[in-house]
């Protein structure tokens, strides 16, 4: 039985202990029969590189990595706004491209249009147009389709056959806790991955 590679995207890269957060979801998804591959696998030099091109090594190996993976789990807990990571948004866009399996887990509950309203300092700060479409400050319109982050994303998992696993977590354990990623696991061996 071939074992599926599974690419662990979020911003688990940017942790303080980045290797023990890979090396515990790659535990996870070895004992459900999966192969866990996170972008610090590859061993990289950067010797004598400016960071302009310490970043494109990083991209290509990130990319390569993507390609080798037949499935995508990624973190889409909040990361520094009320969205998720933007690296890991591309991540899932390019490997939902491929016509590759997306999952998502979040460790924060609540949409983003709440987590927007938030960011700007609560609903009452939101002003509402003519046509019932809430706005921002800067007159932007806020998305309101109940989704976990931005359509794209949470539409990426759905086209994918599953369902974007929403948790709530002590604010210390939202990038660390895996309870969401282990039910994306059990989503891919309920469908047969």
């Amino acid at each position: 039985m071939m074992v599926r590679r599974i690419y662990l995207a979020g911003p688990d890269v940017f942790l303080p202990d980045a290797l023990g957060a890979a090396a515990r979801k790659k535990e996870f998804c070895r004992r459900h029969g999966f192969e866990g591959a996170f972008p610090f696998d590859a061993v990289l030099d950067f010797t004598n590189l400016t960071p302009r091109q310490k970043a494109m090594r990083i991209y290509h190996s990130d990319v390569a990595l993507m390609d080798s993976c037949d499935i995508c789990v990624a973190q889409m807990t909040p990361y520094r706004g009320p969205s998720m990571d933007v690296g890991t948004a591309f991540e899932m866009g390019y490997m939902r491209a491929q016509g590759k399996p997306v999952l998502g887990y979040t460790n924060v509950a609540g949409d983003i249009f709440a987590r927007t309203a938030d960011s700007v300092g609560g609903a009452e700060r939101l002003r509402l147009r003519d046509s019932g479409v809430h706005e921002d400050p800067d007159g932007m319109m806020i998305e309101g389709m109940g989704m976990a982050d931005n359509l794209m994303l949470d539409g990426g998992v759905i086209s994918s056959g599953f369902e974007v696993e929403v948790g709530d977590v002590p604010r210390e354990a939202r990038y660390t806790d895996l309870a969401g990623f282990e039910r994306c696991l059990l989503q891919l061996k309920a469908k047969g991955y």
